[in-house]
């Protein structure tokens, strides 16, 4: 149960900033037909997922407790990859398929080099040793 609550507050909280974040960046957006409001969340998500993962394994920085509700709650409910699916889905079947490619394909490179970046800010290695 402890569990539960922990990912569910950590879920809250995270979906809430996703909703404001992903919000501001559409404002200032909303004439682009690239979907970036959903592109910046997942990137910033991944940048600070590194980070953390950075802390957690140079330093074994957070509880397991705190690492289920920052990962599992907190992060998961910023980054949803499912409004990623949509929006890309989205832009397929109105047939703009090179924004659909470029999107999706940014989507990923862009994100695995922000949590490297983020886990090598943080002196993570990328040698597991």
């Amino acid at each position: 149960m402890k569990a539960m609550i922990l990912v569910g507050f950590g879920g809250l909280i995270g979906s809430v900033a996703r909703y404001k974040v992903g919000g501001w960046v559409l404002h200032l957006t909303t004439l682009e037909k690239f979907p970036w409001s959903t592109f910046a969340v997942n990137v910033a998500g991944c940048f600070v997922a590194g980070i953390l993962a950075a802390l957690v394994e140079k330093h074994d920085f957070f509880t397991a407790d705190t690492r289920l509700f920052l990962f599992t709650g907190l992060l998961g409910g910023f980054t949803t990859f499912s409004a990623f699916g949509m929006d890309a889905l989205y832009l397929v079947r109105r047939g703009e398929l090179l924004t659909a490619a470029s999107y999706a394909g940014l989507s990923v490179i862009v994100g695995i080099a922000a949590v490297w970046l983020g886990f090598r800010l943080m002196g993570g290695s990328l040698h597991h040793a």
